[in-house]
This record gives C-alpha cells, structure tokens and sequence, in this order.
C-alpha cells in the first residue's frame, strides 16, 4: 500500500484545461488511459494551483504516524526522523546515512531504506493529487458518482505497472464537480479486488504557498481525527536541515 478552504476562490478557476500546461511524467500511460480522465487530471493540477506553481514549490514537510519529514523536491535531499533516529538521504539516488542520537548507525543501510518507503507511502498520502499523471500510472474514468457525503464527483481509476512497492494496488479517486478538488479515495489491494480495503476523504484543503494541500483522511478507530501534521511549504531552508544529525522540530521551522 502506498502508505507509502478556500473554496469559493475555486469556484473561480475556468472550466478548461490546456493538457500543455500539464505535460505528464515520462512513462505515463497516455495510450492505454481514457481522454476524459485526463482531461479531468489537467483540471485538478488547475485548481490545485496549477502545474508551474507544482514545479516551483521546493520545500514541503509533513508528518505521518509520528515520522517528521522534509524533502527538498528540487534536488532530492530529504530528511526523515522518527524519536533518535534521524536519516539524511536523496530520494533520487536513495544514498545517505543514518544517525542514532546523532552518532552513525549500525543499521544505516537498513534505516536507509525505510525511510525511502517512508517517502513514498507517507508522500502519496499527502500529494496523490499531483501524481494522476504520474509515471507508470494508467487513467481510467469510471463515470460519475458521489462521496460518501453525497457530494458529486467525478471518478477517476488509477491502476499501476512497473512502479511503487505494491504496484498492484488501484484507487478510486473522487473529484469534485464544483471545486475539481479531491475529495475521496478508495484503495483496493488488487486491481481485480470488487470491494476496497478502505473509502476516506481528503478534507481541509488549504493553500501553503502558491499550491493547495489536503491534511485530513477522516477518522480513524475510536474517531480519532486522521491527520497529517506538520504539513508546510517553504520557500527557503538552511543547509542544515539536511546536513545535521541531531533532531529538529519541524513544527518550528517557520519561526
């Protein structure tokens, strides 16, 4: 599993979409995926702020499950703590080194390459919106429908080959009609699988920087808010960020 409101300005945004505006990411299905579904994509990058705006964000921070992480998406550097243990990487060449109360680990390969999956499954939770047109991923449109809000939606399928850690999964992905946010998801195990293994919705948009994020995944047991926490966009970060071992707050980066 990939584990991994500002509406009314969204009301706004035209009904149109250049597909130019948002080239897809080499190894897109484009051929085996259906037009109207990414004419739906390109409308989603649209209200989420728009392709350029995507490219030029930087700095993004979040965390997932107590895990704090900070990615530099220009250039790769990451960083990804949990408690004392820290991992100072780049996702592209997924090389670093791992540090226990700020001495190297034993296991840093390991830690390494958890905080790798870490990225990608806690990173799909927070921007799958970005990625419809994703490498590997194939488009499907599986009609209309309404969330289980009864809001109507727009339905994409989004299957996978050649990508990921669990390239079999498949999504649901509920679009909003009136604001081309989303604002659901299903997540099956299987590609075949008839039921999913779970239905959430993507609550509390809300614009960091130039670009809008969604923080809020429902409930979970016991209807303890799901949340991500600490999710930020920056425009500037020091070196340090990715260079020092010794744990940071990322609550207090801004300050």
């Amino acid at each position: 599993m990939k584990l991994f409101a500002l509406l009314p300005i969204l009301l706004l945004i035209p009904c149109t979409a250049n597909a130019q505006d948002n080239p897809p990411m080499e190894g897109f299905d484009a051929e085996g995926s259906d037009p109207r579904a990414i004419e739906i994509a390109d409308q989603v990058m649209r209200a989420l702020g728009g392709r350029t705006s995507w490219d030029n964000t930087r700095y993004l921070t979040w965390s997932f499950f107590g895990d704090d992480q900070v990615w530099d998406k220009w250039t790769g550097r990451f960083r990804w703590q949990e408690d004392s243990v820290v991992v100072l990487m780049n996702i592209n060449t997924q090389e670093g080194a791992a540090y226990v109360h700020t001495a190297p680990s034993e296991d840093s390969e390991a830690l390494v390459t958890r905080a790798y999956r870490n990225w990608a499954n806690s990173g799909y939770w927070l921007l799958m919106p970005y990625k419809l047109k994703d490498s590997g991923v194939t488009l499907g449109y599986a009609g209309e429908g309404a969330t289980e809000d009864g809001r109507d939606a727009y339905i994409l399928t989004l299957v996978f080959t050649d990508v990921g850690h669990t390239p079999d999964n498949r999504y649901d992905v509920y679009v909003d009609k009136e604001t081309w946010l989303v604002t659901q998801w299903s997540y099956y195990a299987s590609s075949s699988d008839e039921e999913p293994v779970f239905t959430g919705p993507w609550e509390n948009w809300t614009r960091h920087g130039s670009i809008m994020l969604s923080d809020r995944r429902g409930t979970m047991r016991g209807d303890v808010p799901f949340l991500l926490a600490n999710v930020a966009v920056y425009a500037e970060l020091p070196d340090s960020v990715f260079e020092d071992p010794a744990r940071i707050d990322i609550a207090s980066l801004n300050r």
